[in-house]
């Protein structure tokens, strides 16, 4: 029987997710410990559950295997002795694995997956300057957000929050507000410059539409598409088509994929993508996965594959569920703009489609993620929420299986790297979609055969140099540079 991968309702999951919350959790039932101690390990039993099921290193932690515990009350002492779920989670994890994750609210972690969130609309990195201090730098605005209606843009830097000024240990909590001010900088040379400016941004739910930007630009008489895409969220697989739609009307016969800072997401997602940037491959291997010892040669072999094809499934899982047909560009070379922040689902399309075609990576090196994994749920079977445990809302969300693309090609470890090297200039991030923002003039350059700005590149690295980098927006929340699959096959002997 061939796996249904994509049935999980995710939209539909939302409303019903909502109608449960933390009000409506019933009082624990204890279990009994030895020697009559009264302790409660139904979340920590869940994990281990899921985990010894379908976790991809299963094999790489022995206490999951089958026959680790001779008796329930070992397996209890065991369990007990990490003080709290998130301990027991971590502490059944293989050292390799950098991107399974626990949560303590499920409805958070599904709106996250379908592009909910909370959000004051800026998008920023984080660096320090002058030992511990850290300042932000603006990436791009979200349209009908707080930060656009203050007229916040791309390469803002600010230093401070409510006038106090960030540093490595204070600045999580001082971004954790729901309505701030913050000053705004610019990079003069070497120097954080004041503007003298302060806005004051609230933040608001917000669902984020990850086709950022399109344009269609002229070199050399021929029209070369530009798409910043940020997320790969099934829920806008048709504004994706749609873009691409765009493209193909325009007769776009180069293509500039913007990555840099998506983090991830749908697997069914981007082998669409990549049939949209391809077309003339349908039926051809996009992606292999490799399962644990368990589940790897459970089902038919067409089970473990994704295919180019020529239809995407939107709505999926829902009533609504409608196969629309690829806008298909028929390309044999595709741009691809990446930096450090670049991951999972974005590395797959980089991955999946260099057997095929070729694949012009400028940028930086990305994160070096090649696993996908899936939500489960402390319910029977776990794929779900129906008759979910009403004691917790706990959920996690392990790495289930890894990619390789046609030719084999997986594990990397250390990230993807660039075909041409660039650094971003936080002095002048430049305007996306504009021809002379760096990272885009280096691909049209490369489209033109015009010699690349070295010096330009240099300096920008040198800049670069001088600052470590801390983090980025969103990087705290659940579903942060992951990719997943959005249900797991029925089959489970869960």
């Amino acid at each position: 029987m061939k796996i249904k991968k994509l049935l999980f309702p995710v939209l539909a999951s939302i409303v019903l997710l909502g109608s449960c919350t933390k009000d409506d959790i019933e009082p624990k039932e204890p279990g009994t410990g030895e020697e009559g101690e009264v302790v409660n390990l139904e979340v920590e039993n869940f994990i281990w559950k899921g985990l010894n099921e379908i976790y991809l290193y299963k094999a790489d932690v022995p206490e999951l295997a089958n026959n680790y515990f001779t008796t329930p009350s070992q397996k209890t002492d065991f369990l007990k002795g990490f003080g709290s779920p998130e301990k027991a989670f971590d502490g059944l994890l293989a050292t390799q694995d950098r991107f399974s994750f626990i949560v303590p609210d499920y409805v958070s972690l599904m709106n996250s997956f379908a592009g909910v969130n909370t959000t004051e609309g800026m998008e920023f990195l984080l660096y320090t300057y002058a030992g511990d201090n850290v300042f932000g730098i603006v990436t791009y605005v979200l349209p009908n957000t707080s930060a656009e209606e203050e007229g916040v843009k791309r390469g803002d830097i600010f230093t401070s929050i409510d006038g106090v000024k960030m540093n490595v240990n204070n600045y999580r909590d001082l971004l954790d507000k729901d309505a701030y001010v913050i000053d705004i900088n610019y990079l003069d040379g070497n120097t954080i410059t004041p503007t003298g400016k302060s806005v004051s941004l609230t933040k608001k739910e917000y669902s984020t539409n990850p086709v950022y930007k399109t344009e269609i630009i002229e070199v050399n008489g021929s029209k070369v598409g530009y798409l910043m895409y940020n997320s790969f969220t099934a829920s806008y697989d048709g504004a994706l088509n749609a873009a691409f739609g765009e493209f193909k009307t325009a007769g776009v016969t180069d293509l500039v994929l913007d990555l840099r800072y998506n983090g991830g997401g749908s697997v069914a997602t981007a082998a669409g993508l990549a049939s949209m940037i391809t077309g003339q491959y349908k039926g051809e291997i996009f992606l292999k996965e490799q399962w644990n010892a368990k589940y790897q040669n459970a089902w038919e072999p067409e089970s473990y594959l994704y295919r180019f094809n020529d239809q995407i499934v939107l709505n999926r899982g829902s009533e609504n569920e409608v196969a629309e047909l690829i806008n298909s560009l028929n390309l044999n070379k595709v741009y691809v703009l990446t930096t450090g922040r670049t991951a999972s689902a974005s590395e797959l399309i980089i991955n999946g489609l260099e057997p095929y075609i070729d694949v012009v990576q400028i940028g930086k090196t990305t994160v070096g993620k090649f696993q996908a994994s899936v939500t489960l749920f402390d319910s029977p079977g776990m794929t779900n929420t129906t008759n979910v445990n009403k004691n917790h809302t706990y959920a996690i969300q392990p790495l289930v299986f890894k990619s390789a693309n046609a030719e084999g090609k997986s594990d990397y470890v250390n990230g993807l790297t660039p075909d041409l090297e660039i650094s971003e200039d936080l002095g002048n991030m430049g305007t996306l979609g504009d021809p002379q923002e760096p990272f885009l003039k280096a691909a049209l350059n490369h489209i033109a055969g015009v010699a690349q700005d070295q010096k330009h590149r240099e300096e920008a690295l040198e800049k670069l140099n001088r600052y470590d980098f801390v983090g980025q927006k969103g990087m705290d929340e659940p579903g942060f540079q992951k990719m997943y699959i959005e249900e797991l096959p029925s089959q489970l002997e869960l």
